[in-house]
């Protein structure tokens, strides 16, 4: 396949090179300079747009005012992905302004940290629109050459679920970040799996993290729950102290 990555960060240099290796002729676009990425040529806006294959690897924030501005350039018949890390805003985005290609709302559950020694075995999730299409079902079995862990489910449920595990997992990792977590001596197995969790999340851009909490329509509910499950543990613990 002919594939395009418009945007080429931290995310999208890492995944245009993944297509690559899986021999693939893949163009990059970026608006600002990167380094140069291995097996993948960096174009214009108009020729990545050109391509059979479109993956948008741009921040969630960002995403709508790119599509907005890149609509009338992509070429029917394409199929456009996403990467975005939440999928109900971007689905209706993608749906609101694209016509005559297939939308295929992705998210990839790794990325170059979690994926640094290979992806394979590693879950990505599909929102098929359709999933009874060609195209949707040429992409679903290209996921599966590569041996990822293919789920299908609803951007809304996969927004459900998300909230619950990469958001959390987010927000932790930016609270322990806070709090200045440093290698010991005596580190027990847990305290290392902590230290693990702030440098996976906090390697990535800042961005990210306030976009998974401001687009993700589930992210307030799990921040409410993960507020009253410390209130509890913290009630417990006084409740102790005046025994």
């Amino acid at each position: 396949m002919k594939i395009g990555v418009y945007g080429l960060g931290r995310f999208g240099a890492f995944w245009a090179k993944c297509l690559a290796s899986h021999n693939h002729e893949v163009v990059g676009y970026s608006r600002s300079t990167h380094e140069s990425i291995e097996n993948v040529k960096v174009v214009s806006e108009e020729e990545v747009l050109n391509q059979d294959v479109i993956f948008f690897c741009v921040a969630i924030s960002a995403f709508e005012k790119v599509l907005n501005s890149v609509k009338d350039k992509i070429k029917p018949g394409a199929i456009v992905l996403d990467t975005c890390s939440v999928k109900t805003y971007p689905q209706e985005w993608m749906q609101k302004s694209l016509h005559a290609v297939t939308i295929i709302p992705t998210h990839p559950m790794f990325g170059p940290d979690s994926g640094k020694n290979g992806v394979a075995g590693l879950p990505i999730v599909l929102c098929p629109i359709d999933e009874s299409d060609k195209n949707y079902q040429l992409i679903k079995n290209e996921f599966l050459t590569w041996n990822l862990a293919v789920s299908q489910m609803s951007a809304r449920e996969h927004d459900k679920q998300a909230a619950y595990s990469q958001g959390v997992t987010h927000f932790v990792g930016r609270m322990l970040e806070k709090m200045e977590m440093k290698p010991t001596a005596i580190a027990t197995q847990g305290y290392k799996s902590l230290i693990s969790i702030v440098e996976q999340t906090c390697n990535d851009p800042l961005q990210l993290f306030y976009d998974l909490q401001r687009f993700n329509p589930y992210a307030k509910e799990m921040r409410l729950s993960l507020q009253i499950s410390i209130e509890k543990v913290l009630n417990s613990l006084a409740e102790q102290e005046y025994k």
